[in-house]
């Protein structure tokens, strides 16, 4: 069975008091460089749009950016200009827009045509905007634009260069390079285009994230360790990288400066998945924990200009993503957007540990439903470099409230636990990878969490590659599967992917020429003659990231066999569903499916 879905076909989303999958979720903020306000990304109308609130409390206003959805804000130093970074039709190709606070003047500066657009800072005076854009035969460059005329300069030509910052003097740019786990940046003469290597000058490891300073840049990096750490690189050739902040238990998974430079806020994700955030003077070396964080995981944090608040968006498994400020100064969090109440009662995960099959560490997040052992599901996150954590999932509350326990694992290739095990799957290593999956089911049957004959498996994207390897390489385990934007043929998936992504993703699943074979036999698509359970494929239309002809050569494949397969099609969403109503429809379809084919059997 097809099923095509767009706007005109969609129920309206249920009351969130009745349905947690229309929770209303608001993240990404963006605070005014006064602190008085701020800027987010909110879905609570149905899709995501332009947001600002007061921080000290007052009505939020809808800033209007026209019909397609929202993805990112970025307020400008000055205050005079919010960045936009918007996704027509809900596909991955961007495009860039700037906007007054007050909502006039909106026009777009970036991403035009087939070119994908994302930004990175605006400069200290605000005067430009840094950005990075792709085209679709492969070029790639870095650019700081001008907000009100558009007028750009380019920073950077080459493959996979994205611009992050700009010098506080505005004659020097900040540019990423490289693949996904083997990134360096560069520092470019704005005037001259002139570019040098600043790090790693040598040595494994990856550098993707930086900001500067007055004389030096802080950047997140795991060359020469194994966790990424914040490192500050002298802008000059004098003096060496000095470690400034990293732990044994954790990785710097983002971090941000105060205006004047002297303050930097760090998240940390802490081993398993939950967050930590501390607040380092980079004058004095002090650092001290926030500890009144509202959510077991944190995202998106900003500075105020006066470094007096800090903006941040927190979630847990029972707290959609809502917006938080924290007092620097006291530590004192409050809430600018406020979590529904939920009417089903609270989730608490339990974090598990447990061998593969060469004796690597494994863990994974169990969402019990039930007396064991029942039905249950594996969930497989993307990425491969995602990781599961204890994040709002309404997928997941709607199928322990079916009783059925979810297990999200993370398998090796995952982030969040050093380079080593990021890398883990790399290659020709991806077969360890696949064995990962064994092990998965293998511990949820022998623990007696899961019944013999009523175990499922889901995923999106990567997770979607792994749901189909699942029932490709070991159908004898599962009852029954859900891929959802997954690749079923590494050869096709390169073919057709955006140029920029293919690139990124050779140091991962291979090179598309030297390792065809490898890529041939990684592929589902040819075991899909082992596909017996039922399965349904969920895909975006607008995907180009992971392209519909991913789902669709495998839903042909499997209706020529007669094979049990259901493919439900969104019209008006990419990769990512960001339209509430039809994250709903997805909910519930995905738990009638997955409910359907784990009920007892009956002799």
């Amino acid at each position: 069975m097809t099923t095509g879905i767009d706007d005109g076909a969609l129920p309206a989303a249920a009351p969130y008091a009745a349905d947690p999958a229309a929770a209303p979720a608001s993240w990404g903020p963006s605070l005014s460089p006064s602190g008085d306000t701020i800027a987010y990304v909110s879905d609570r109308t149905g899709e995501p749009r332009l947001w600002t609130s007061p921080v000290g409390g007052g009505n939020p206003v809808l800033i209007e950016t026209g019909p397609e959805p929202v993805e990112q804000v970025r307020w400008s130093p000055r205050g005079d200009w919010i960045a936009v970074l918007i996704a027509p039709g809900g596909s991955d190709r961007t495009e860039i827009w700037v906007i007054r606070p007050d909502g006039t003047d909106l026009h777009q500066i970036g991403g035009f045509g087939r070119t994908n657009g994302w930004f990175g800072h605006w400069s200290h005076d605000g005067a430009s905007l840094a950005v990075a854009e792709a085209d679709a035969i492969g070029w790639s460059a870095a650019h700081l634009i001008d907000p009100s005329t558009g007028w750009r300069v380019t920073v950077g030509e080459a493959d996979l260069r994205a611009a992050l910052d700009v010098s506080r003097d505005g004659r020097s740019a900040l540019v990423r390079c490289g693949p996904r786990s083997a990134r360096w940046l560069e520092i470019v003469d704005v005037e001259s285009g002139a570019a040098r290597r600043l790090y790693p000058g040598e040595g494994e490891g990856s550098t993707d994230l930086g900001h500067f300073a007055s004389d030096v840049v802080y950047v997140r990096t795991d060359v020469g360790r194994s966790l990424p750490a914040l490192v500050a690189v002298p802008v000059g050739t004098d003096g060496a990288p000095r470690l400034v902040a990293s732990r044994d238990d954790a990785e710097l998974e983002y971090f941000t400066l105060s205006e004047d430079g002297t303050l930097a806020a760090l998240l940390w994700n802490v081993f398993g998945g939950r967050s930590e955030v501390s607040l380092l003077d980079l004058r004095t070396g002090e650092s001290r924990a926030v500890t009144d964080l509202p959510g077991d995981v944190v995202s998106h944090l900003s500075l105020a200009g006066d470094a007096s608040t800090l903006a941040l968006t927190a979630e847990g498994p029972s707290l959609p993503p809502t917006i938080w400020t924290v007092e620097v100064a006291s530590g004192a969090a409050k809430p600018v957007t406020y979590p529904p109440p939920l009417p089903a009662a609270s989730i608490v995960p339990e974090l598990h540990r447990f061998t593969a099959h060469d004796g690597l560490e494994l863990t994974g997040w169990l969402y019990p439903a039930g007396s064991a052992p029942g039905p249950a599901v594996i969930h497989f996150h993307g990425g491969p470099e995602a990781q599961e954590r204890p994040v709002y999932n309404p997928l997941f509350r709607e199928l322990v409230s079916r009783g059925i326990t979810v297990f999200a694992p993370n398998v090796r290739g995952s982030s969040g636990f050093g380079r080593a095990f990021v890398n883990a799957d790399n290659g020709e290593k991806r077969h360890d990878g696949i064995e990962d999956v064994r092990s998965c089911a293998r511990y949820l049957l022998d623990a007696g969490i899961a019944a013999p004959g009523r175990l499922g498996v889901f995923g999106r994207s990567y997770g979607g590659y792994l749901t189909l390897v699942a029932l490709t390489w070991f159908p004898d385990l599962f009852a029954v599967g859900v891929d959802t934007c997954g690749m079923s043929d590494l050869q096709t998936f390169y073919e057709r992917t955006e140029p920029w992504v293919a690139a990124a993703a050779v140091s991962k699943y291979g090179h598309p020429e030297d390792d065809r074979e490898l890529l041939r036999e990684l592929s589902p698509i040819h075991r899909i003659d082992r596909l017996t359970a039922p399965l349904l494929v969920v895909h975006g239309t607008n995907d180009t990231n992971v392209p519909l002809y991913e789902a669709e050569q495998a839903v042909a494949a499997l209706e020529a066999r007669n094979a049990p397969v259901q493919y439900l099609r969104f019209e008006d969403e990419g990769h990512v569903l960001l339209k509430k109503p039809n994250r709903v429809v997805y909910v519930h379809m995905v738990a009638d499916f997955l409910r359907a084919h784990l009920e007892p059997r009956r002799a």
